[in-house]
Order: structure tokens, then sequence, then C-alpha cells
């Protein structure tokens, strides 16, 4: 069957981690699919204010998108679903945060990022660009909160431990981890596989129809749930094994290599 809609994680599949920007290689790629007639965009942890500057603002590459890690989702530019975390359970993630050592939560209101717990200085070596430009509040906030992510001076392991242990005390929320010492809030049993279905409904595209690409944690129930799903070679290990295919790093420019294959009709992949 025809491939319609590809979609890919950003950091660490298409943005080597540290890197602003996405190699000019990425935008041509996105470029030569649209010129095929087929939909493209990023399925990020992200919100689309963060994603765009990594697409040198590039409205076309981010026109259809799966930012927040699905939970919000966008299709020929248009806000299409949004989803908001659960305002009582933010509270108590909080609370829960403040007792764990050089961790941290911060929430988004569009591009605006609010430190509600920790400090700056832990955020800024984890994720500098939220870290940069950052308002310290005394709670969390009370408008509708679509992002929100926990973040701790840990290791891969720390993390996950720190993960699970969040999860426990705060049963109304899931939590992820795309990397070391970040962790995003969702809602439970909501991922990037919930906004791939949405944006399948509103696109009238089947699933066999869609190619995914990931590398993190975060990525695992969309690299599940997809059949044509595809892993580059700096994946973690669970995401690696939830894929079907395998491609080369990220820093090989390999997704983009592989995308030009896709508008040029050439699939599948090798596994």
């Amino acid at each position: 069957m025809a491939i319609k809609l590809v979609l890919s994680d950003i950091d660490g599949t298409l943005l080597p981690r540290g890197n602003a920007e996405v190699d000019h290689c990425v935008v041509e790629a996105f470029h030569a699919l649209l010129d095929a007639g087929l939909a493209v965009g990023p399925a990020s942890g992200r919100a689309l204010p963060a994603i765009l500057p990594a697409f040198a603002g590039d409205q076309a590459c981010v026109a259809t998108a799966l930012a927040t890690n699905g939970m919000q989702v966008y299709a020929a530019g248009k806000l299409v679903h949004e989803e908001y975390l659960d305002h009582e359970g933010l509270a108590q993630l909080a609370a829960a945060v403040r007792e764990v050592p050089r961790a941290g939560m911060i929430c988004f209101k569009g591009a605006e990022v609010f430190l509600v717990e920790g400090e700056r200085d832990v955020l800024a070596p984890i994720f500098p660009s939220y870290a940069a430009h950052i308002t310290s509040v005394d709670a969390v906030p009370d408008f509708p909160v679509v992002k929100a992510n926990v973040f701790v001076d840990a290791d891969v392991q720390g993390t996950q431990a720190l993960m699970e242990r969040l999860e426990a005390v705060v049963p109304r929320l899931g939590l992820n981890t795309p990397m070391a010492g970040f962790m995003n809030v969702v809602p439970v049993g909501y991922s990037k596989a919930t906004g791939i279905d949405i944006i399948c409904r509103e696109l009238d595209v089947s699933l066999d129809e869609v190619v995914v690409f990931g590398d993190a944690d975060n990525d695992l129930e969309m690299l599940e749930h997809v059949p044509n799903s595809v892993a580059v070679a700096n994946a973690t290990p669970r995401a690696a094994a939830a894929a079907r295919w395998h491609i080369g790093s990220v820093d090989e420019f390999a997704v983009p290599q592989a995308m030009m294959a896709i508008a040029a009709g050439k699939w599948p992949f090798t596994a």
C-alpha cells in the first residue's frame, strides 16, 4: 500500500541533541515528500512554538504536526485537537517533585515557560532553550496546561526510577522519558500513538499508510502502534526493539535520507 503520511520525532531522530536547528537536508526531505503529495510533519514532545524554530521558521514543515506528545494535533496548519492535563494531578505531582533533591517541574503557556518547582540552574544543562527564558511561579498556574515536564539531575536509570516513583504517587497522570533527566507529563494512557489515530482520522489515512521515525522511550507507543515504524541507530534499546525497521543514526542524517527514498516511491527498507 502507498505511503501517505510520514511523521518523525525531532530530538535524537532528526536533530542531534544539543543542536538548535535541523540540517538543511531535513527541510529538503520534508519538501520532497510534500512535493510528492504526501503529508509529513514532526511528532514531538515539544509544543509547536518550540518546534517551528527547529525548522528555521518553515511553516510548511509543521503544517501537519503532533506536538506535545500528540496532545496537540495540527493538520493543514490548523489545531484540530488539544488535550489538557488534570490540574489537581499537576498540583500533586509538583508536591511530590518538591521532595526530590535536584528535581523540578515546568509548565507551559504557548512559548512561555514557568518554573513551578526546582532550580533553573539544574534545568539549564538538561534543556537549555527552556531554561533561557523562564519565569518562576509559586504554584501550578491556573490556566489550562497542555504541556508540563519534570526534570532531574540524574542518568537514564535515575530518571527511570524517579518516573516510576512519581507515577506511583500520582496515578492520575502518566510520565515518559525522551532522555536522561527529563520527563514528559501526559494523561494516563495518552501518547503519540493517540495523536496519530486522531490525525489519521483527520486526513483519512489508515495506519498501514503511515511511516514513523523515533529514537526514545516516549516514542515507544508510536513505534509499536504503526506497522511501518523505523528506529535510528542511536535509539534506546526499548525503542529499537519496538520498531519494525532500523536505519543509521541521527548524526548520519539517516531519517532525511529515508524520507527522500519514500518520496521517490522506494519502500520498504531492509529490516
